[in-house]
């Protein structure tokens, strides 16, 4: 019986040493430079319990990664948030020592990290985009169009927009964060992005649906996306995803944001099947259940990055 149990024990002991994550457990994520979380529109750090990037920043840090979730103005223009986020970039830096952060942003999020690699890209080792709006959103053209400046409709669609953003910063801790849900939406647009891109090209594509530079300025480019508006019948917000999609006239989106839209630098994909909450792993996690899970798109992106050494 003992000599069972021994080999038995043995068995296990190799079987535990052949094991992939035994060898890389605790670093699998570990970058070189802390990673920095940037929300989107209407987003936040986290509210209570949740999290805007569900259960990423944990995930992250289990195996290494220093993780940092920022808060910039719920609704703004991106110079305004790109601004909020470059003052806690350089406290992120100052508290830890390091040279340099990996930036991932999420739908204007896009567009915000891309402002600080642009203004400081010495700051900067990698921008990722996820599903970030780097040329317009057809969402944004159509509101406009509905609700033009100026307009009575816009007026009104202004301030309940403004004090929705005003609510979820306080409630999140940043109440003191300047709100402006028309120049949000002015940025967001076709005409908006595309006069931002003049003043920031780096990684966008010069064509309508390619990659762009993978390195500029010492900075790496990256981004991925959804194509996939519905995903999960539980999901409250899908259906109104479903709706959305619909602006973009059948072309390839996840309910906000078009696949090419999406695109910057080196394209690691534009077809997962997610929508634009699915990416960052919202509604609370409620995601496809057929698709890779979110959370570890960020985590083999982590470890992309730290592989580049990032």
């Amino acid at each position: 019986m003992k000599k069972t149990v021994t080999t038995f024990l043995g068995a296990c002991a190799v079987a535990l040493s052949l094991t992939p994550l035994a060898a890389s457990a605790g670093t699998y994520t570990q970058t070189k430079y802390p990673i920095v979380l940037v929300h989107g529109l209407f987003g936040f750090d986290n509210i209570g319990p949740v999290e805007y990037f569900y259960g990423i920043p944990s995930s992250l840090r289990a195996d290494g990664a220093k993780v940092y979730t920022v808060q910039v103005s719920a609704a703004n223009s991106t110079e305004v948030r790109g601004e909020q986020l470059l003052s806690q970039v350089k406290k992120i830096l100052a508290a830890t020592g390091a040279s340099k952060v990996n930036l991932m942003g999420h739908s204007h999020g896009g567009p915000t990290i891309r402002y600080v690699a642009s203004v400081r890209s010495d700051l900067v080792a990698s921008a990722t985009s996820i599903a970030g709006v780097n040329k317009g959103s057809a969402v944004a053209d159509i509101l406009l169009k509905v609700a033009p400046p100026g307009s009575l409709s816009n007026s009104v669609v202004a301030t309940v927009a403004n004090g929705l953003a005003t609510v979820i910063n306080f409630l999140s801790g940043g109440s003191g964060l300047s709100q402006n849900s028309l120049a949000a939406a002015q940025s967001l647009s076709t005409a908006g992005s595309a006069k931002f891109n003049l003043a920031h090209p780096q990684g966008i594509p010069t064509t309508a649906c390619g990659e762009g530079a993978y390195n500029v300025n010492g900075v790496s480019y990256f981004s991925w996306s959804g194509a996939k508006p519905y995903t999960n019948v539980f999901d409250i917000l899908d259906p109104a995803l479903a709706l959305t999609g619909l602006a973009f006239g059948g072309a390839k989106n996840d309910g906000l944001v078009a696949s090419c839209s999406s695109h910057l630098g080196k394209v690691i994909r534009d077809d997962f099947a997610m929508n634009h909450l699915d990416e960052v792993n919202q509604t609370i996690g409620i995601v496809n259940l057929f698709e890779t899970n979110p959370v570890t798109v960020f985590r083999q992106h982590a470890n992309r990055l730290k592989n580049m050494g990032l």
